[in-house]
């Protein structure tokens, strides 16, 4: 049974609007901490400039022999308070900084999850589930270190760049400064060439870990199809070619990385080296302390974390870059299915099940010739219309069409004498209870499976458990369920793995029956049961449905035959409309399958 549900984020509201999606409202719900954080990241970064200063009085103090015990003390203490201020402050920017990239990260995350959600079918049919899971991960990993690490890089380069100058020139000499900073103008150039070429790798990479991710996702969730096949080598080669390339455009950016690095501390180290050319000689020349020569040193010293830093900043908004534009890409995707705005029947309304259709023809997009043409039926409330036609006919469309996965024309699918558009998505899918082809299974136990389609769960209502196991008698499923040595609480493994073919049915079936809905559609839903067990099915829904619509999609005749009326689909056309007498009597497709089917029986029984 397929349950849709329309969530809300929990992020900015307004960062997730479409093509408008931006980090700000993000970033703005956290303005207090990146406030505090930079407001004590500055006070870590001045505290730092004082360590070389008091070094340098305390080794001009005891050269020129005025420095005693006492002052000896007083640096020794200074230093001390330095520290801890640097500590405490480290400290406090780490929690509110990155603290809040992590909130952001959230943030983001439960939006676009939640925008995902309101998406169509059409979206999901282009995109592959691994590659959304490294929108969801490794995109928003990037996003996050921009916002978190990346901001405090990139203000504590600058901040510290200019205060270090600040104390250069004015605690020590312009003209030695200027010396040291000349080589470093160079490295101006070189990030801005070296941004532009990380972004492209960045890009570049993420894409191939996306593959990857999809590849891998793929491969274990096909595991056992690939064991039956004996393709596992196969598989391995194709697994380890993404990985490869994967590999490779990893190193790309490593590579660069590996140049941008080493020549930055060329760089840094030229700067040192005319420093302590030229530098040394003002000593000699007594134009510098040695004090003060010491203390320059050691603020050239610190000229290099911003350095390192300019190149690990620029790799990472590069990488954030790429990664938000992916991102955006999925905000900006809009749902082709959306809640009517002034609807016809509101979400808490009880449908009669009563549906028409109306010349309804339906062309999937981007494709050439309609799946459905010129389909006009009535299904009136208490029915039950069984559909049969060869595999591509087009059964399960008209049931996607019901549901509102893809939309037709308006007016050509009515429920309640209502089009299908003009009635709330909630109303709808609460009131249409849907058994499909592929039937999906949690990782969860059984009894939270068969209880999915329920608005209260059974942690907190354990009274639904009677109707639980009833569910599941009338789906023939509890015998089963209670031969398992955890009974209801049996874990069914990934999409119901642990369970038979015809197990999954019928658990999907009990769910379906559970939510006791106006309409029921069953997607080929009794293909996997044997006879017997189908005609229990089957006698109990029919007892079960008195006054309810439903609809019955099947390949077998006895599925079928207890129907008010049979839809016979070809090709899309309606070729064939009755009852199972009126259609034998007919001697067309359906009287021909009925007698080829009956054959079967009779030598199966033989």
């Amino acid at each position: 049974m397929s349950v849709f549900h329309k969530q809300n984020g929990s992020g900015a509201g307004t960062g997730r609007a479409g093509k408008s999606f931006s980090l700000l409202p993000y970033l703005w719900q956290y303005k207090w901490h990146y406030l505090v954080g930079v407001i004590l990241l500055t006070a870590v970064d001045m505290a730092n400039l004082y360590i070389p200063q008091y070094t340098g009085e305390m080794i001009d103090g005891l050269a020129a022999g005025a420095f005693g015990m006492a002052q000896v003390r007083g640096i020794l203490l200074k230093l001390l308070f330095v520290g801890i201020v640097i500590m405490v402050g480290r400290f406090g920017w780490r929690y509110f900084i990155i603290g809040a990239s992590r909130g952001v990260e959230r943030n983001i995350r439960n939006d676009l999850f939640a925008h995902v959600e309101t998406l169509s079918a059409g979206f999901f049919n282009h995109h592959k589930t691994g590659d959304l899971m490294a929108h969801f991960t490794n995109d928003l990993g990037a996003i996050r270190m921009a916002v978190g690490f990346a901001v405090i890089t990139a203000f504590d380069a600058v901040a510290m760049t200019f205060m270090v100058l600040f104390k250069m020139i004015f605690h020590v000499s312009l003209k030695l400064t200027v010396l040291a900073f000349v080589p470093l103008i160079l490295v101006a150039v070189g990030c801005y060439f070296y941004g532009v070429e990380s972004k492209k790798r960045q890009t570049r990479r993420q894409e191939a870990f996306s593959a990857l991710s999809d590849k891998v996702q793929e491969s274990l969730s096909g595991i056992r199809v690939q064991k039956a096949f004996v393709q596992e080598e196969a598989d391995f080669a194709s697994i380890e070619a993404a990985g490869q390339e994967c590999m490779k455009r990893n190193l790309s950016v490593v590579k660069l990385r590996m140049v941008f690095g080493p020549t930055l501390d060329l760089i840094t180290g030229i700067s040192m080296l005319l420093t302590l050319v030229f530098g040394g000689k003002m000593v000699l020349d007594g134009k510098v302390s040695i004090g003060q020569f010491v203390a320059f040193q050691s603020y050239i010293g610190m000229l290099v974390w911003p350095m390192i830093a300019c190149g690990d900043c620029i790799n990472t908004f590069s990488q954030a870059a790429a990664a938000f534009g992916r991102v955006r890409e999925i905000f900006a995707a809009e749902p082709e299915i959306t809640e009517p705005s002034l609807p016809l029947i509101g979400a808490e309304a009880v449908l009669t099940g009563d549906i028409v259709c109306d010349r309804l023809t339906f062309t999937y997009p981007g494709a050439q010739a309609p799946v459905l043409q010129d389909i006009s039926l009535h299904i009136a409330p208490g029915e039950m219309l069984g559909i049969l036609g060869r595999t591509g006919s087009g059964k399960s469309t008209f049931a996607n069409l019901l549901l509102r996965v893809y939309d037709c024309d308006e007016g050509m699918l009515k429920i309640d004498n209502t089009p299908l558009n003009r009635i709330s998505l909630t109303a709808l899918h609460k009131n249409i209870a849907y058994v499909p082809q592929d039937n999906f299974l949690f990782s969860d136990t059984l009894e939270e499976n068969i209880a999915f389609g329920l608005e209260e769960r059974i942690s907190e209502h354990p009274e639904l458990s009677g109707q639980i196991v009833q569910a599941a008698k009338d789906a023939c499923i509890h015998d089963n369920i209670i031969d398992f040595p955890e009974g209801y609480q049996t874990l069914v493994g990934e999409r119901g793995v642990t369970l038979s073919g015809g197990q999954k049915q019928r658990s999907s079936i009990a769910r379906a029956l559970l939510m006791q809905a106006p309409i029921l559609i069953l997607d080929d839903s009794l293909s996997a049961v044997d006879t017997d067990t189908e005609e229990k099915i089957l006698e109990n829904i029919l007892r079960l449905r008195k006054g309810k619509t439903t609809i019955v999609i099947a390949h077998r005749i006895s599925t079928l035959q207890h129907a008010d009326h049979i839809a016979v689909l070809s090709d899309g056309l309606l070729s064939e409309y009755g009852t199972h007498d009126e259609l034998l009597q007919k001697g067309g497709f359906y009287a021909n399958i009925y007698e080829k089917q009956q054959l079967e029986q009779e030598l199966t029984a033989m």
